[in-house]
């Protein structure tokens, strides 16, 4: 019997759990206010007060060295490497301290799971990090000798509920063709091919469908010249891309749930760019879809977003005749990262190297 506790910080919340047998036994989510994380002025200074939360809850629940197995902490922004499950490492930690490939909270998971491992005398991992890249070649050529396209993506809970599809059909994720579109903050549509994602938009500030607060493909002659007229930053450019691109520049709120009311109310604004939401992730999941020559044994729906009856109404309205439409509604991140330490002790998961 596996007890494995996982660590997911996020940008204004720290949220943890407590899996036994992949049955939660709890979960928890501290919230961290603007005030409290202002103080610090990086990321991996918030290290002490993240940790002493996840020990506070623990210690309250009777949690201590003798009841965990493994810690598995959210993979943060590394260098491009293949999805799976990943040992914490020297180096992995020097990349995630020095903010080699950027600076996000989720750093923080690896650095916080090697610590309470050391101490307890039990391994800490990682599992599919944003920034898993198996693209395929021809999925990484861009249209300029200057550029290469990049894989950042929801990498966890897509593979997650990947698994979860070929368990339940009784198959292999690796002899399956899915497309999975993940909407949340960001919006990314990955191909999943035999067990690698080789296609996927940049989801944290680059292509694909608009989402509540990024911006998606932009028309890029008009963006450029925006960027030159002098009128805007580079900083604000760039958040105008991710942050308040997307239903915050359109609508005035990153929650979707509000636009679906006002849709409801007969707003005929937000009735447009609700129907343009769908048509964006429904547009990209037929481009996978042309890339996987048509061949696809079924089309996923996850995030947040994908508890909205219209959103999966009208998804699986223009791509139903694709494949079949799934809808594994919500992030399930702790979840996804209790069932990659429970592979990684039993071995049915390949242990990586980072």
């Amino acid at each position: 019997m596996a007890t494995i506790l996982v660590i997911n910080p996020g940008s204004t919340s720290t949220k943890i759990g407590v899996f036994r047998d992949l049955e939660e036994v709890f979960t928890e989510t501290v919230n961290h206010s603007a005030e409290e994380i202002g103080r610090y002025a990086s990321i991996a200074d918030q290290y002490g007060f993240r940790e002493q939360h996840i020990r506070d809850a623990l210690r309250k629940r009777g949690f201590d060295a003798h009841g965990i197995d493994a810690v598995v902490g959210r993979g943060g922004l590394l260098r491009p490497i293949p999805g799976g499950v990943y040992r914490v490492s020297s180096p992995m930690l020097e990349d995630l301290r020095a903010a080699k490939y950027g600076e996000h909270a989720s750093n923080l998971g690896a650095l916080i799971a090697d610590a309470l491992g050391r101490e307890w005398g039990v391994p800490s991992f990682i599992a599919d990090p944003v920034v898993v890249d198996e693209l395929s070649d021809v999925a990484r050529v861009a249209g300029h000798a200057l550029f290469q396209r990049r894989s950042i993506f929801h990498a966890l809970n897509q593979k997650a509920v990947c698994r979860r599809y070929a368990r339940e059909s009784g198959r292999a994720y690796e002899d399956l063709t899915l497309i999975v579109a993940h909407m949340g903050g960001g919006v990314s549509v990955g191909l999943h091919r035999r067990g690698r994602v080789t296609d996927v938009n940049q989801a944290l500030n680059g292509e694909g469908p608009f989402s509540p607060e990024r911006s998606g493909t932009l028309p890029a002659g008009d963006l450029a010249k925006l960027c030159f007229s002098g009128k805007h930053s580079e900083k604000e450019v760039l958040k105008m891309i991710t942050g308040q691109g997307g239903m915050v520049s359109l609508l005035g709120t990153n929650d979707m749930r509000e636009v679906e009311k006002a849709v409801q109310a007969g707003d005929p604004k937000a009735d447009l760019y609700y129907r343009a939401f769908i048509y964006n992730v429904g547009k990209f999941i037929g481009s996978m879809a042309a890339a996987a020559a048509g061949k696809v044994d079924a089309i996923i729906l996850t995030g947040g977003i994908a508890h909205g009856k219209g959103i999966q109404e009208g998804i699986a309205g223009l791509c139903g005749w694709i494949a079949p439409v799934v809808v594994y509604p919500g992030e399930g991140e702790l979840e996804a990262l209790a069932l990659a330490g429970s592979r990684a002790l039993s071995g049915e998961a390949h242990i990586q190297e980072y």
